[in-house]
This record gives structure tokens, sequence and C-alpha cells, in this order.
């Protein structure tokens, strides 16, 4: 394809691939005009000439003819005037078939266009003349064309650091937590309660939305999946069963409502229980979830668990340099639809590395909420990262393999305490096991690049603590549904 965008290319005989799928005798005789028409996007016409739409018809016609069965004659007997008139409907969507799969499989094989999805072809509306040329038209989203930057020898500022006891400590009680027992209490809400309560929202003095027994952590942030509450936890604390609270809140600008964007919303809390929560019992029910015979054993499971968030951590400072560095010069630009298509695909990448690198079903929720705030801009970046990588991960012959699957999923297994099999299961019928194939391909090529990078040791920030709750909608609505699977806490 040439350097300006367009071409007008003209295939034939002459220019006949070896061992191509296509038989020589078979090819078509295409005219095919390449032209873009916007970023990542081209506009494919195709001409097929009308002898090659003949020897299509005729072939069609054999095929008939070998099988049809009309009365007063025997099988392939039939006069092919009479099969014309008989099955011309037929005859017409077998010829209309062959014509488009055909020239769209030659097409392919003799331009390079690179296509990230199906192309938007309207059949309905393609006919096939009785005599004369046939044309049909497309768009096709396609991967943009750049050159790939030298990512060779780059210096990299490493976070690094041994655990501390308190941070172990910390991230024990953590760990615990988040499989903690509730029991209702008749008293007000105190700090690392929950509260259960009925909310609605507001803007200008009209009723936005309105969501009934919502169970809410007291905790600094209260994380929508559009709009953020600071102070969440004092606002909470002292009520009683029955008592409200009100606070406002500020609509992200990256809310999928635009109209909705920067708007002020009034939120009333009504709450109707208050829970305490207890820590379980380490006995033996409970460290069978995790293949532990002893707290012991829990602590060093919990203590690699820590060291996989801590390695996340690292991984992901690394990998921000990384990106940052290959995408300085990535200033082409991306078609809105490409970036709607991919937000969540982006979404559930960012979910899965979490869950595998062991952080909670909590924390993984309180992030989940960040990310859909910001989620056009993270995806319009996380596109030209992804494009980037896979081009370095081509042409370095990097591949996500079987093995590389089976170990992810028996991390996971591990951190949720749920059979490999469920987990499996659980990945393939949402999707994610695609998002992993992709994820894990492009980390090998980050790590590719680090291995041949420097790096400069710098003292790493402690394990944060858990200050965030998330509620899993959206306040101003049609948002999707939170990725995460909340059916282990279904009460």
């Amino acid at each position: 394809m040439s350097s300006d965008g367009e071409d007008n290319v003209t295939t034939g005989d002459a220019t006949a691939v070896e061992n191509s799928p296509i038989e020589e005798q078979q090819r078509l005789n295409l005219t095919v005009e390449v032209k873009s028409v916007g970023p990542c996007r081209k506009h494919v016409s195709v001409t097929i000439p009308e002898a090659d739409i003949a020897m299509i018809r005729d072939a069609s016609l054999d095929d008939f003819a070998g099988g049809a069965e009309v009365p007063g004659f025997r099988i392939g007997r039939v006069p092919r005037s009479l099969l014309k008139k008989r099955f011309k409907n037929e005859l017409a969507d077998q010829v209309k078939q062959k014509v488009l799969l055909q020239s769209l499989e030659q097409m392919s094989e003799d331009n390079d266009i690179d296509p990230i999805n199906q192309p938007n072809i309207d059949v309905d509306s393609l006919d096939i003349p009785d005599s004369g040329d046939c044309s049909y038209e497309f768009d096709v989203e396609v991967r943009p064309e750049f050159d790939v930057p030298d990512y060779s020898n780059f210096k990299i500022d490493r976070p690094s650091g041994e655990i501390t006891e308190q941070e172990l400590k910390a991230f024990k009680e953590q760990f615990l937590e988040s499989y903690s027992n509730q029991e209702k209490v008749d008293r007000a809400a105190a700090a690392g309660d929950s509260v259960l309560v009925d909310i609605e929202f507001k803007h200008d003095g009209k009723e936005v939305r309105e969501n009934e027994n919502v169970s809410l952590r007291l905790r600094p942030t209260l994380r929508f999946q559009d709009a953020v509450l600071e102070g969440f936890d004092g606002l909470i604390e002292g009520a009683s069963a029955g008592d409200t609270r009100s606070a406002s809140v500020t609509i992200s600008v990256q809310a999928p409502i635009v109209e909705m964007r920067g708007e002020k919303i009034d939120i009333q809390f009504t709450v109707k229980e208050v829970r305490q929560h207890s820590r379980p019992e380490l006995d033996k029910q409970f460290l069978d979830q995790f293949n532990s015979d002893s707290e012991e054993n829990l602590d060093e499971q919990i203590r690699a668990a820590l060291e996989r968030q801590i390695e996340f951590q690292q991984r992901q400072a690394a990998r921000d340099q990384v990106l940052e560095k290959i995408t300085e010069s990535a200033d082409w630009d991306l078609p809105e639809s490409l970036v709607k298509q991919q937000t969540e695909n982006a979404l559930r990448r960012e979910m899965l590395e979490m869950s595998q690198a062991g952080f909670t079903r909590e924390q993984i929720s309180a992030r989940e909420n960040e990310i859909r705030q910001n989620a056009i801009e993270n995806t319009r970046k996380a596109l030209k990262e992804h494009f980037v990588l896979d081009r370095i991960a081509t042409k370095e012959n990097i591949e996500c393999e079987a093995k590389d699957i089976d170990t992810e999923l028996m991390m996971m297994s591990f951190q949720s305490g749920e059979p490999l099999r469920r987990v499996r299961a659980r990945m393939v019928k949402s999707g994610m096991i695609e998002n992993m194939e992709a994820q894990l391909r492009e980390r090998k090529a980050v790590d590719y690049i680090l291995e041949q990078a420097s790096f400069n040791e710098i003292d790493r920030k402690p394990a944060a603590e858990n200050t965030v709750t998330a509620a899993s909608f959206a306040i101003c609505g049609n948002m999707s549904s939170s990725l995460i699977d909340d059916s282990a806490n279904e009460e």
C-alpha cells in the first residue's frame, strides 16, 4: 500500500501468488481501490469483471445440475435453461455468496490492509447484475501505520525494598477483613463498620436514580463508576438506623452521559442497618479454603501474596516507563468508534492483572470505578500502547502459550480460594480468557524490553492501606455492569 494511503491496484493471473489457496484458473481479475478516509479507517472499492461473474455463475449452475431434482427428469439430466428458471433465486444467492467470499479472500491476499475487525459490508444491498461488471464498497477499521520506536537499552527507575513486619501485619489484617463476617448491631455506625442504605440521587431537585439496600463499608472514599465522594466515613459515622446523611458529588468529565459531565449531584443516604465486622476464626474450615494446615502456613501464603503485589507495583512502574518511552512518538489519531469498542477490553485487562497479583475483590472493585471515570482517555492511551507492543511482539516472535495461561489460572485459583476448574470456566464464559492471552503477550513484550534495560533502584512506597469502598453502579446509569464477580459475597 502506498505511503499516502491511496492505491489503485489491478490483480489478475499475472499477479497470482504461488501456492495460493485460490487455484490459478479460478483467480479473479479484480480492480481494487483503497483510500484512507480517516484515522485507522480505509474505504475499499472492489470491481469484478463480467467474465469472472459468468465463470462463477456457470460453476454454480454446474453444482445445481449435478444434484437438482425436477419431476420428469433424471438427476443430472435437467436442461440448464430449466434450472436457471426454476432455481433463479437460489442460483442468485449462491452466486452472490461466491462472488463476495472469493473476491474478499483474494483482495485480502493481494492488498496489505491489516483490518482490526470485520468489514462493514451491506450484503443485502449487493446486486449481481445479469450482465456487466459488479462493484461493491465498504469501510474497514485498520491498524495504524507507524514506525516502531527504538526500544533497546532503556534506563528505568525500579522501586525496591524489603517487606517490613508492620507492612505484613497490616496486609494480613486487610486480607482477613475481606473474609470478615457481618453482624447487625443496634448502635451508631463507627469506623470499620458497614451500613445498609437506601440512596437517592438528585440533579437540580429532580430525582436521577434511587438504589435500595446498598451495603457500603465506612472508608474515607466512596467511589461510584462516574463520581467520587470523599469523606464518606466521616459523613456516616454516628448515624443509626433511620438517620439520613446528605452530600454532593460532581460527575466525572469522562462519564459516557455527555450532558451530565461536570454536573453536581445531591445524594441522600438513609441508613437501614449498621453492621459490624468480625475477623473470621482461623479454624480448619477457613484454612482449608487456602489449602493451609496452620496459621503459620497461611502467613507464608499471605507474605507471598504481598510479595506478588509489590512485584506487580514494580512491574507497573517499569511498564509505565517503558510504555511512556515507546509511545512518545505515537501521535496518530484513533477513531472514536474504536475507542468506545475497546473501553471494556482495556478495563478487563487491568482487572485481570490485579486479580493475578492478589488484590482483594474490594480493591479491584474500587480500582474498576476509578478507571471507568477516566475510561475514554485511558482507553485511547491503552490502544496506542497495544498497537506498539503488538508490533514489537510480532517483530520478536513473542507468543502466549497454553502453559502461560495455565500458570496464571492456578495463581488466581489460590488467591480466590476457588477451584481451578471454576476459575477457568468463569474466565471462558466472560470472554476474559482472550483478554488474558493478549495481556500475557504484551507482558512478554514488555519483559523482553526490560531484559535489555538498565535499572536505577529507588526506594519503594509502603503497601497502601485500603481507603476506598466501591458502589458497583454509575449515578447516571447506562454504564456496563461491574466485571467483579460478587457471587461469593452474596448473602
